[in-house]
C-alpha cells in the first residue's frame, strides 16, 4: 500500500492506494508540520491507517506533501515535500514544466519531471504573493481606505464589510492569519469582475503582476505552466486571458492536487 498525505492550512487529504489499484480516501484538520512532528504526526499516521487499512495491507510508501516545508527530506519509507513539490507533480507528472500556485498566497518552481530545480521566491503577503487571493485583497483595501475605489463599488463594500482604518489595521498587523483575512475579501471582489472597470483592470493587474515578477523569470518559451490553487482555479478563464499576450502555454488549471498526486504515484 502506498499513502498519499496532501495537507493544507485547513484540510487533509489521505489517500490510500492498495496493491490491486483501488484507493481510498479520508480527510481531516490540516497539518502544519513545522508544529505537527514526532510522535503528534505518529499518532495522526496511526488513526489515518487505520480508517483506510482496516486489512491491514503493509505500507511500502509515505509520501507526505505540506505546506512549510522548504527542503524535502526522507525519513524511513516516509517521503515529507513541500506543497509547491506537490503541486508540481499533480500538473506535470513525470515531465518537466513550470508550476504556479494560485491560492490565499501564490509560488512557483520549475520542475526536472521528479523534483523543484528553481523556484523564485515568492515573499509572503507583505513582499509579494503576486496573483493570490491576498494579495488581490490587499490591492483593494489599500485603494478603499485612500478613497481611490469607486463609489458604486465603495458604498456597497462599506455596508457589507466592516472595513473602516482601525479594523483593517488591526486585522492585518495584529491578529493571526492575515494573509487569509486579505484573501477573505477575494470572492466579493470578483463578483464586480467585467461589471466595474476600476475592478476589472485590479484582477487583471494582479495576474499581470504575477506573470512579469514570477512566471516570466522561467522559460515559459520552452516549458508549459500548470497551476494548481482555488483561487487561480475560479479565474481560471482570466487568467488564461491574461497570459496569452506573454506567449505562455497553460497545461492545466487545478484546484486541487490530489488528484494527480495519485496518478503520479500509481505510474
Amino acid at each position: 500500500m502506498k499513502l498519499i498525505i496532501e495537507s493544507g492550512a485547513t484540510k487533509t487529504d489521505w489517500c490510500a492506494i492498495f496493491s490491486d489499484g483501488s484507493v481510498r480516501r479520508i480527510k481531516s484538520e490540516g497539518i502544519n508540520l513545522t508544529l505537527t512532528q514526532g510522535d503528534a504526526f505518529d499518532q495522526l499516521l496511526r488513526k489515518a491507517v487505520a480508517a483506510l487499512n482496516p486489512s491491514g495491507e503493509s505500507i511500502s510508501e509515505v509520501h507526505c506533501y505540506a505546506a512549510g516545508l522548504v527542503q524535502p527530506r526522507t525519513s524511513g519509507n516516509i517521503e515529507y515535500a513541500s506543497d509547491l513539490l506537490g503541486a508540481a507533480r499533480a500538473v506535470c507528472g513525470h515531465k518537466p514544466g513550470i508550476t504556479a500556485i494560485l491560492g490565499t498566497g501564490s509560488n512557483s518552481c520549475l520542475y526536472d519531471g521528479e523534483n523543484i530545480v528553481r523556484n523564485v521566491r515568492s515573499g509572503g503577503f507583505i513582499l509579494g504573493d503576486e496573483g493570490s487571493a491576498a494579495c488581490l485583497g490587499k490591492m483593494f483595501l489599500s485603494d478603499y481606505l485612500k478613497g481611490l475605489v469607486p463609489a458604486e463599488v465603495a458604498e456597497p463594500f462599506g455596508a457589507a464589510f466592516k472595513a473602516d482604518y482601525m479594523t483593517v489595521v488591526e486585522n492585518v498587523y495584529k491578529k493571526d492569519a492575515p494573509s487569509r483575512y486579505l484573501g477573505s475579501f477575494s470572492p466579493w471582489i470578483l463578483e464586480w469582475y467585467g461589471k466595474n472597470d476600476y475592478v476589472t483592470a485590479l484582477v487583471q493587474d494582479n495576474f499581470r503582476r504575477f506573470i512579469e515578477r514570477a512566471l516570466s523569470r522561467y522559460e515559459t518559451d520552452k516549458y508549459p505552466v500548470g497551476i494548481v490553487g482555488s483561487f487561480g482555479y475560479v479565474c481560471r478563464d482570466i487568467f488564461r486571458e491574461v497570459a496569452e499576450p506573454y506567449g505562455i502555454s497553460i497545461s492545466e488549471i487545478v484546484e486541487a492536487p490530489i488528484e494527480g498526486l495519485l496518478k503520479y504515484h500509481k505510474d
